[in-house]
């Protein structure tokens, strides 16, 4: 298989594209959704949301936990006499954190999780987590982060449980050797496939971020380069450059060729040879290049539209554009960070509608007008849109997938084809 074309040799796309700036009413979960995900990632830590029964009712929906199940997760109910100031809220959340965590030994890292029914008593979880913390010390470390739905998207949530652990990164010793540092949740599969395509290509050492465990935190400093795993990342990223680490600009790992620039970025910081990054990554690009191309069957041709949704719009718009050769609509997204996704934009088609932020009303008419296929939207807006007429793919499924990488490429096409194919046979 011949070398992947370099960005800068490629058009320039979407790079100076205008971007349609809406301001409305939005249709999007709450930063309390990232928690999902989170726990099952960082192995013993857990997850304190202080808020409201909407709340706990929220993250056990969309967590889908069995009755006899004990998840790494749990909500501190704020309730009618802590709105009216008849009760304490720290003393209150004190003793719900000395419970939790003599019930639970094995926890080694608590994070308050902020609300919006937290947020509006204005309860300081900061001054909170850092007392708790000077009282568990060292045994457990309390860290606490937002993830209230007021002015934010589900995705932010994990960039906010992020970007709160920077500070607490060891540093980097000033003559340790250049360090790769891959950052956002990843799926463990996900992970070690990663991290054995970085043996093989001699780059290292290697660390994840966040780790499996509390106490296997990444030393980060300006010998640090990282790559940026997920396109929500922005405070993330500034926290770690602020810390002296440099980005590394690249596609996101989506698709055959989003992984392999992504790859690439890394590998030229490394000095591997072309020769070499050529037979690492040869078989696995021709593996998910031929499943790909069965998928490309069912959705070449096709028109999607995007809501905003998830941040992940814009690279899944090039990588269903690029490899799948569907047609896009509309790409929405809820937050356009022209920076990390420079390299996004410049491999979009020219003359893709982008938008940034959301007026539903508008899009809805947008999106009507267009008559997509595919609709990929929330889960507020799915069911409606069904009603309609319309085929739609829930956008938090491509969050709660493992969808990175070369062996997860046809898997993630085949989440865009199977709402197609459910439609052909509901109708046969």
């Amino acid at each position: 298989m011949s070398t992947v074309i370099p960005i800068h040799a490629a058009s320039i796309g979407c790079a100076d594209a205008p971007v349609l700036r809406e301001r409305g009413q939005r249709e999007v979960f709450c930063g309390l959704t990232g928690i999902i995900w989170l726990h099952r990632k960082i192995q013993d830590a857990f997850f304190l949301v202080v808020g409201s029964r909407t709340c706990a009712h929220l993250i056990q929906s969309a967590a889908g936990v069995m009755i006899f199940a004990e998840p790494r997760f749990a909500t501190a109910i704020i309730d009618e006499r802590d709105l009216a100031g008849l009760a304490d809220a720290n003393t209150e959340l004190d003793r719900v954190v000395t419970r939790l965590l003599e019930r639970r030994p094995e926890i080694k890292l608590l994070f308050l999780v902020g609300s919006c029914p937290s947020e509006v008593i204005k309860l300081d979880l900061s001054r909170a987590a850092s007392r708790l913390s000077a009282s568990f010390s060292p045994g457990v470390r309390v860290l606490n982060y937002s993830g209230s739905g007021i002015e934010t998207t589900f995705t932010q949530g994990e960039d906010a449980c992020l970007a709160s652990l920077v500070p607490d990164l060891p540093a980097s010793a000033a003559d340790a050797p250049t360090s790769l540092l891959v950052v956002g949740a990843l799926a463990d599969v996900v992970e070690d496939q990663f991290a054995r395509l970085f043996t093989q290509l001699g780059i290292g050492p290697v660390r994840f971020f966040p780790p499996r465990h509390a106490n296997d935190l990444p030393p980060v400093g300006p010998n640090t380069r990282f790559l940026l795993a997920q396109p929500f990342l922005a405070d993330t990223a500034r926290a770690l450059e602020q810390r002296g680490a440099v980005r590394l600009p690249a596609p996101f790992p989506l698709g055959v060729e989003g992984t392999t620039h992504w790859l690439q970025a890394a590998a030229t910081q490394f000095g591997v040879a072309p020769q070499r990054f050529e037979v690492v990554t040869a078989s696995a690009r021709q593996r998910a290049g031929a499943a790909l191309a069965r998928q490309r069957v069912q959705l070449a041709g096709k028109k999607i539209f995007f809501f905003p949704d998830s941040q992940l719009e814009i690279p899944l718009a090039r990588f269903l554009s690029r490899e799948l050769g569907m047609e896009l609509a509309e790409v929405g997204t809820p937050y356009l960070h022209r920076q990390h996704l420079a390299e996004e934009l410049a491999l979009l088609p020219a003359g893709t509608f982008l938008s940034e932020g959301q007026n539903v009303d508008n899009q809805l008419d947008r999106c009507r007008a267009a008559r997509p296929d595919l609709v990929v939207c929330g889960l507020g807006l799915a069911n409606p849109l069904e009603a309609e007429g319309m085929t739609t793919k829930w956008s938090i499924e491509l969050v709660f997938t493992p969808i990175q990488g070369y062996d997860q490429a046809s898997d993630l096409a085949e989440l865009f084809t199977r709402p197609l194919v459910r439609k052909l046979r509901l109708a046969a």
